[in-house]
């Protein structure tokens, strides 16, 4: 049975997503030095401060007005997963929690009720520059589950498995954020997440490979939602058949697909059974109406979700911070190994 269903071309972003993912985008800016705040040390002429997503010179400001990111939004009802292939992002929250992570760490954040976050990328860099490279996902909660307490974890890049196939000059990489390949097993998602329970089938994996290299996406079960983005690269066959580079190929699940790489290929793989319930959306909010997209806007302007416990809307942690996680409950977590600040 032919693996390859359709193909939709990526365009901008955010790119196409299946039920129960919600929303995908990749970030990737080649920032310049940082200066004395961890913003660029470049001119800003030229651009939409606070709305800064054309990409002039290669990189972003995004929401910020003095260091790149994301400052202080809400969310209910849904997760965000984000991938820090490269550079670092600085996390606040309203539940006093705040991290720095990057450098191939992951960071799972389930909004349930509400919470307010902000996501800055500092550029810790005074030279060589600052490359920025992340996936964000949103991953959507049912309804029993949009209303659960925020919570955030952390999947440090060390937790993170890998896979390597082939031989040496083809081989393929796989890194497994969630879904097990075979016997190897990522950590557990957040307890209230769809991805914690095995029957939903939800796969995040990153898929390198090198020209030539091989690799067979497994079957998993008829009824799943996969998607594997073909963003890095120009030639790669699925099942036999080329793909159009740039594009969304969704897979049929119940089948093997053999990815074959002409030149060097990077492949984003989503998978997951749907909820199958209606979605009610509106900005940083995702419930199952509108009525309740209306509720969490009046909730949200009533209690702010928690208030916002830091000085300003885009808190960034000092340039010598290593990555950490500080958690509501004042528990200090670092990656495994390592003891230093």
């Amino acid at each position: 049975m032919d693996p390859l269903l359709k193909a939709v071309p990526l365009g901008n972003p955010p790119w196409p997503t299946l039920d129960p993912f919600l929303f995908c985008v990749h970030h990737d800016d080649a920032y310049p030095d940082g200066n004395e705040q961890m913003g660029p040390a470049a001119s800003l002429a030229g651009r939409d401060i606070g709305m800064d997503f054309a990409g002039k010179d290669g990189w972003r400001m995004y929401h910020g007005q003095t260091i790149p990111g994301f400052p202080a939004h809400p969310h209910r009802g849904f997760e965000t997963v984000t991938l820090a292939r490269d550079g670092f992002i600085d996390h606040s929250d309203s539940m006093g929690a705040a991290a720095r992570f990057g450098e191939g760490d992951a960071q799972w954040m389930t909004a349930g009720g509400g919470v307010v976050h902000s996501e800055m990328f500092p550029l810790r860099r005074r030279q060589g520059g600052n490359h920025a490279e992340l996936f964000q996902l949103w991953l959507n909660l049912p309804r029993k589950d949009k209303r659960v307490p925020p919570h955030f974890a952390m999947f440090w890049s060390e937790q993170i498995p890998t896979i390597t196939q082939g031989e040496a000059g083809k081989q393929a990489r796989v890194t497994l954020v969630t879904g097990a390949l075979g016997d190897v097993a990522p950590p557990r998602p957040p307890p209230h997440s769809w991805a914690a329970d095995p029957a939903n089938h939800v796969w995040i994996w990153t898929i390198r490979l090198e020209p030539g290299a091989r690799f067979t996406v497994p079957g998993a079960t008829a009824g799943l939602n996969r998607v594997a983005y073909f963003f890095g690269g120009g030639a790669l066959t699925v099942g036999g058949r080329a793909a159009p580079a740039r594009h969304a190929i969704q897979l049929r699940s119940e089948v093997d697909a053999e990815l074959v790489a002409g030149d060097a290929v990077e492949v984003l793989l989503l998978q997951g059974r749907p909820s199958a319930e209606p979605v009610g959306q509106y900005g940083p909010f995702v419930m199952n109406s509108q009525s309740e997209i209306q509720e969490a806007y009046a909730d949200y302007r009533r209690t702010r979700f928690g208030g916002w416990p830091w000085g300003k809307d885009d808190p960034v942690h000092v340039r010598e911070a290593g990555r950490f996680a500080r958690h509501a409950d004042g528990r200090v977590e670092k990656p495994p190994g390592v003891t230093s600040a």
